[in-house]
């Protein structure tokens, strides 16, 4: 195939843009994701009233997000993002809705996996007094952490995708190119392009996820 109407400094510039919003994203939605996961899991059998209902809340707020569709979600957040970026357009402007849409999400695997340790290890940490916080940082986190980055490869590949759609309503990066210089310029060359380099990110986020669960897994 000719990719003479192709221009590749352009495909270089957006593939760095897609990749700075995954990234950036990311780090957050890892940070967030974690917390957020824990509280679930501390909170999810408790038999105090006012835990009960903070799990309640957690969760409810935790499903709406999920239940939202990211295309959905980017534009109801443009006041917001407006509010803290400055602006609805470029690649900063993306990054709020990512990390909102995708940090629930993550939280919810966190959930799951921390779900997954053996409850015999945890009793053991227990009754050699341990506190919950070494509990948190020795036992649980450690053992769990194969499905963490389970998780946030699924995560980062999820927020490829957005990133993508993310694109179509000005915020840069492969998805924008695809849509402004490849659709609406019938130019099936730049969308083709866009949609191979998209797909290598992808192949390679799963790829290194993988390695590292190997290097990780003791079992």
């Amino acid at each position: 195939m000719n990719f003479s109407n192709v221009n590749w400094d352009k495909i270089w510039e957006k593939t760095l843009e897609t990749i700075i919003m995954t990234v950036e994203s990311l780090i957050a939605v890892f940070v967030l994701g974690i917390i957020l996961g824990l509280l679930l899991y501390l909170t999810s059998n408790s038999q105090n009233k006012f835990v009960a209902l903070f799990y309640t809340i957690v969760t409810a707020i935790v499903n709406i997000f999920r239940a939202i569709p990211f295309i959905i979600l980017i534009v109801l957040l443009i006041p917001f993002t407006k509010a803290v970026v400055g602006t609805m357009l470029g690649v900063q402007a993306a990054i709020p809705a990512l990390i909102i849409s995708a940090a629930p999400f993550y939280a919810r695997l966190v959930e799951i996996g921390l779900r997954e340790v053996d409850k015999g290890v945890i009793e053991a940490a227990k009754s050699m007094g341990a506190t919950n916080f070494t509990i948190i940082t020795k036992v649980l986190i450690p053992e769990s952490k194969p499905a963490l980055i389970s998780g946030l490869t699924v995560t980062a590949i999820a927020l490829v995708g957005s990133t993508a759609m993310a694109g179509v309503i000005g915020a840069g990066g492969l998805g924008n190119l695809a849509y402004l210089d490849g659709f609406q310029r019938s130019n099936n060359q730049v969308t083709f392009v866009a949609t191979v380099i998209i797909l290598i990110i992808v192949f390679a986020v799963q790829y290194l996820g993988d390695f590292i669960v190997k290097k990780v897994d003791k079992r």
